[in-house]
Parts: structure tokens; C-alpha cells; sequence
């Protein structure tokens, strides 16, 4: 039996992270509870984020006091997250994805590291194709272009065998003075790059995602179909109104104020 198509869907406006984790949270509970009849939807959000620094489960309150009251100085949100890894920041100028997938869907069931290296392998696949960049091999989870430029990052939770969290992409030179002010994903000795660093010409996060999406879809072997917010029931309720908070939210800062 040939699997269902998954939807994505692109917000074109820098979107607050908390609303974020509670919009994943909510499609996560709609997919338990539609699974039964297997009427659930696999899902995509490609998105950029306002400038937030994020903490992964391991790191406790405790030990990240101090970092959130530095990196709120500065003019980004803090949110401790339940994906894996550590330290890492989101903002203008980086893809960030969001698979909510029914791993259980496939047949066998698609295993957690079996999700996350089709996972590194779109990003590998993008960079080549689209760029005709090389990223080198890494012992450490994400995309690095060589072996102190990190382009992308992976951090991802399974409940259930349902997926949430995911990777992010840096396209701009806007998220390095972001990731100057922290030892992202606990690496020293590592920089944040991006395709726009690395090609020295100016690019723009909207041109990617339709190359991102068709090699997300060739790598999970699935069928990627646009979402229509107004067809899609309280997922597409849910996405109208995350895309109203994105355009009430006004500016956003471009860079650390301090």
C-alpha cells in the first residue's frame, strides 16, 4: 500500500518559537487522535524563526540561568525545548523544519536513527545539488562544511513513533552574530556558516524551499503536497492564525543589541 502524501506548508514571516512549540504540540495530539481510524495527516512546516536561543532536554534550569539572562539581554527570546542536543539559536535567514511524521507509517517502521540520517542526507543532498557544495563527513550530528563551519543543525523528538522538532539550514550571513555569542550545540572551536558566506553572493531563504521540499520528499519516499490552510481542519485553523501572530508581531531585531 502506497503511503500518503506529506503536506507542507512555507510561512513567509518570521515566526515566534514558543507559538511554534505549541503549534507542533497541538498537531502532535491531533495526530494520537486521528491515528486510530488512520485519517491523520504527515505534515512539514518550513519556517523562519524570530531570533531565539533554544536549550535542549538535557540541559536543566540550573545550568542555563545565566545564559538566558545574557542572550535576553541581547534582544532574542530563551525557550527550554524537549528535542535532543544543546545550545543552539534560531532566527531570520536560516530554514528551520519541522517533519511531523508517523514513523509507523512505513514498513517496516522507520527507526529513530534510520529518520535522522534520511534527515542529514536532504541537507547533504541540497547543498550539492542546489550549490554544488560538499559538505564533509562529521562525527557529530548536522552539516559542516568542514571541520569547523557547521551549516545546518538536526535536533528531534519521536513520541509515539510521531516526530516533532527537526533541522535547520543557515542560508544568510544574518544568523552568524547570533551564533557568535554562544558555543552552539556545545562544539568549541566550531563557527556557524552559511551558503551565502560560503558562495559570496546574496541569497534568499524563499528560493530554497521548493528544491528543500522536493528532496525531502525523495529521501522519506513520499509524495510532498502544498497544504490549503482552509481545507485542512483545525491543522489549517492552527496555521491561519500562527501566520496572524507572525504578522502582529511586528519588527524583529536584525542583530544583538549588545
Amino acid at each position: 500500500m502506497s503511503l500518503p502524501p506529506i503536506l507542507y506548508h512555507y510561512f513567509r514571516l518570521p515566526l515566534p518559537y514558543a507559538q511554534t512549540l505549541a503549534l507542533q504540540e497541538r498537531i502532535h495530539q491531533l495526530q494520537l487522535l486521528h491515528r486510530k481510524t488512520g485519517s491523520h495527516k504527515d505534515i512539514l512546516l518550513l519556517l523562519q524563526h524570530r531570533p531565539v536561543y533554544t536549550a535542549g532536554r538535557r540541559q536543566t534550569e540550573p545550568t542555563i540561568r545565566d545564559e538566558r539572562v545574557r542572550l535576553t539581554s541581547i534582544g532574542a527570546d530563551f525557550i527550554s525545548t524537549t528535542r535532543g542536543g544543546e545550545l543552539t539559536y534560531h532566527g531570520p535567514g536560516q530554514i528551520v523544519g519541522y517533519p511531523l511524521l508517523d514513523l509507523s507509517r512505513y514498513s517496516p517502521t522507520m527507526g529513530a536513527r534510520d529518520y535522522v540520517c534520511r534527515m542529514q542526507k536532504t541537507l547533504e543532498l541540497h547543498l550539492k545539488e542546489a550549490h554544488a557544495m560538499t559538505p564533509i563527513g562529521s562525527g557529530h550530528t548536522g552539516v559542516f562544511l568542514d571541520p569547523t563551519t557547521k551549516i545546518a543543525s538536526i535536533g528531534v523528538q519521536v513520541r509515539h513513533r510521531l516526530t516533532s522538532h527537526g533541522f535547520s539550514l543557515n542560508i544568510t550571513r544574518e544568523p552568524k552574530s547570533w551564533f557568535n555569542r554562544i558555543v552552539a550545540c556545545g562544539l568549541e572551536g566550531v563557527s556557524a556558516g552559511s551558503v551565502e558566506t560560503a558562495k559570496d553572493k546574496d541569497m534568499h531563504v524563499e528560493d530554497e524551499i521548493p528544491g528543500l521540499i522536493g528532496r525531502f520528499g525523495r529521501l522519506y519516499d513520499r509524495e510532498m503536497v502544498p497544504m490549503v490552510p482552509a481545507q485542512d481542519g483545525e491543522i489549517g485553523e492552527a496555521i491561519v492564525e500562527m501566520e496572524k501572530e507572525a504578522s502582529n508581531a511586528g519588527p524583529w531585531p536584525t542583530e544583538p543589541t549588545t
